[in-house]
């Protein structure tokens, strides 16, 4: 078992509940071993399933968030009588990952302290909300390395922009937490001590959204990076349209007009 994973009801009286997942490798400031690519993933998949779940907190243990892919996974495909393919396939696992928590509807927030490298980088860039401890020290060492950081790239274009995705790679690129959030890499930048008040404060502000709301928002938002708007007039309508008719606009536009919180938010 490389993760901590604790559910906890949704608070202040909001329906569904919080899933909290730790990366659990301190003594490898939570290197991304297969292992705990394959909990990741069963983890994500048991939320969906679940279908109560508002809210996923991802952070590591330790004082750092994540050291980037395990050396002995990579060391361990190297020797494999099939190298290529066998490193080939390490690679893709953490990718798909990535799409993972990049397409799940549910709402994702990364909380990133000390060491976050290579693949813990990919796995910020693919959080909707990134908050970030002073200590956060950010980096992009595979170009240094002679290797490409290359499940990664996609996600680093996504959240960064092309220009600066390829400033880093080239130049093996370091970043503090300020730095990051200049480059809106991280939301917000907290001292350690205040770090569990603002998960607290941003995972609040979630609950207070609809949660089949947020999760075809984000569906419409991603589409919207690869297509003209004029080419999503008619999808967004009826998105839109679906929305307002169905339960949760109902339930919301009633609670708006009678000044109350609507059922899925806190009280």
């Amino acid at each position: 078992m490389v993760l901590l994973v604790r559910y906890e009801q949704a608070p202040g009286g909001a329906t569904g509940r919080v899933l909290h997942l730790t990366l659990n490798r301190p003594e490898a400031r939570n290197a991304m071993s297969l292992a705990m690519v394959g909990e990741l993933r069963a983890a994500l998949s048991a939320a969906e399933e679940a279908g109560d779940v508002r809210a996923i907190v991802l952070r590591g243990s330790g004082g750092h968030f994540c050291a980037g892919g395990d050396l002995k996974d990579m060391a361990a495909a190297r020797m494999s009588p099939d190298g290529a393919n066998a490193m080939a396939a390490v690679n893709a696992r953490f990718g798909e990952l990535c799409v993972a928590f990049a397409r799940t509807g549910i709402a994702v927030i990364a909380v990133v302290e000390g060491t976050v490298m290579g693949g813990g980088f990919g796995l910020a860039c693919v959080a909707d909300v990134v908050l970030a401890s002073e200590t956060a020290q950010f980096r992009l060492p595979e170009t240094s390395l002679g290797v490409v950081p290359a499940q990664i790239a996609p996600f680093l274009v996504e959240r960064l922009g092309y220009a600066e995705a390829r400033r880093l790679a080239v130049t093996g690129g370091r970043l503090d937490a300020h730095e990051a959030l200049m480059l809106r890499l991280v939301h917000e930048v907290h001292a350690a001590d205040a770090l569990d008040a603002a998960v607290a404060r941003v995972v609040g502000e979630v609950l207070r959204c609809a949660p089949h709301a947020v999760a075809a928002s984000k569906a419409l938002i991603a589409r919207a990076r690869l297509q003209p708007a004029a080419n999503l007039v008619g999808e967004a309508a009826a998105v839109f349209a679906q929305a307002v008719l169905g339960p949760e606009g109902t339930e919301g536009t009633t609670a708006f007009l009678q000044k109350r919180a609507p059922a899925w938010a806190p009280q």
